[in-house]
């Protein structure tokens, strides 16, 4: 997995300097995650594309940089300064609270420019604006925290609610994969020097972020429109407002849903969506899914869960459970499942899914 990403990063970032380019300058010794997205960042920019770089603290050869992060002391974006080590330091990406790192403050300054290249977009444009603070919300931010020693949570609320975590989870973080790779782990990263693994690192940690860049203009962004006009539409397929019916799996839908409510919020229940219905394919006789949308983003806790007495049952014993409560809509058979939890279930049609979901709402 490692190697396929390192070689997705090389493929975009040409690795040969050219005579001319600006030089980057970042510090040399144990390098971190936000100094090598920073580097990287830079480096899908046209002006910057074969920049070479310089790993050191002197501040004569810092002097002779076209760009210095993370080092320096010194926060100056018209001289392409960008060290956030200073006691005065507190900038913070507009609209968040958390103080930037060289990686917060590279994308600041220059992650609309990396967007509308990559969307093939005017910077102004309203979707670059929206990718901007996306990516920076699910990706870039938690680089900046983790760097400037941020914890997600409040640790003495967390002490004081005696809250205690069941695993280790540092291993599997970004940062700590990039903190490992300050020591070789293989045959061929034995005879790279420290400028050397600090380019794997970068090109690691660049390789994601570019996964997430690309997820969200080739799926979320477009998945905005679908969401918004299955929102608007809902009630024409329910008077209740409490149905949504996407066309097909596979749309991240979750996040636009809660954006849309929350802008139509009139601090009661009368806006919020109960069941999403979607097909599980394109083909004509797809089966369809039922599902509960969950209280908000990160919880697996169900606004309304589909009806206790059909969990963990399937096929003709879910069809004769739901026949003998009687109610109406009818539900054809043809019901294929629903979770143990109730969070979905699915039939063999849309008329069946949707007699579900109404039925679901009494």
């Amino acid at each position: 997995m490692f190697r396929q990403l390192v070689k997705m990063a090389e493929e975009s970032v040409p690795k040969k300097p050219r005579l001319g380019s600006p030089q980057i300058g970042t510090h040399n010794g144990h390098f971190h995650a936000d100094e090598a997205l920073a580097v990287y960042l830079l480096r899908l920019l046209p002006a910057y594309s074969h920049s070479p770089l310089i790993r050191t603290r002197d501040p004569a050869l810092l002097a002779t940089c076209h760009t210095v992060v993370d080092v320096g002391g010194e926060y100056d974006a018209p001289r392409n300064r960008y060290d956030h080590h200073q006691r005065t330091f507190n900038t913070t990406f507009p609209g968040f609270a958390t103080k930037l790192s060289s990686a917060g403050l590279v994308y600041m300054h220059f992650g609309k420019s990396i967007i509308a290249q990559h969307a093939a977009l005017p910077e102004e444009h309203d979707n670059v604006s929206l990718l901007y603070k996306k990516l920076y919300a699910d990706f870039v931010e938690a680089i900046d925290a983790n760097d400037n020693g941020i914890s997600v949570f409040d640790s003495a609320e967390i002490e004081k609610a005696g809250i205690q975590k069941k695993f280790r989870d540092g291993g599997v973080t970004i940062t700590s994969v990039v903190n490992d790779m300050n020591r070789p782990s293989t045959e061929e990263e034995e005879k790279l020097d420290e400028d050397g693994l600090f380019e794997n690192a970068s090109r690691f940690i660049g390789s994601v972020f570019l996964r997430k860049l690309k997820a969200a203009t080739g799926s979320w962004l477009p998945a905005r429109e679908t969401v918004r006009k299955a929102y608007e539409s809902r009630h024409a397929v329910d008077p209740s407002g409490k149905i949504m019916v996407l066309p097909t799996a596979g749309i991240p839908w979750k996040e636009h849903l809660y954006n849309f409510e929350n802008e139509a919020a009139t601090g009661d229940d009368a806006e919020k969506v109960y069941y999403v219905l979607y097909a599980e394919g394109p083909a004509k006789d797809a089966k369809w899914r039922i599902q509960a949308v969950s209280v908000n983003e990160g919880s697996f806790e169900s606004r309304r869960p589909l009806p206790e007495k059909w969990r963990g049952v399937r096929d003709a014993d879910l069809d004769g459970v739901i026949a003998a409560e009687g109610g109406q809509p009818a539900v054809p058979e043809g019901t294929v499942f629903v979770h143990a939890s109730g969070f979905i279930g699915g039939h063999r049609t849309r008329e069946g899914a949707y007699a579900m979901a109404v039925r679901a709402l009494q």
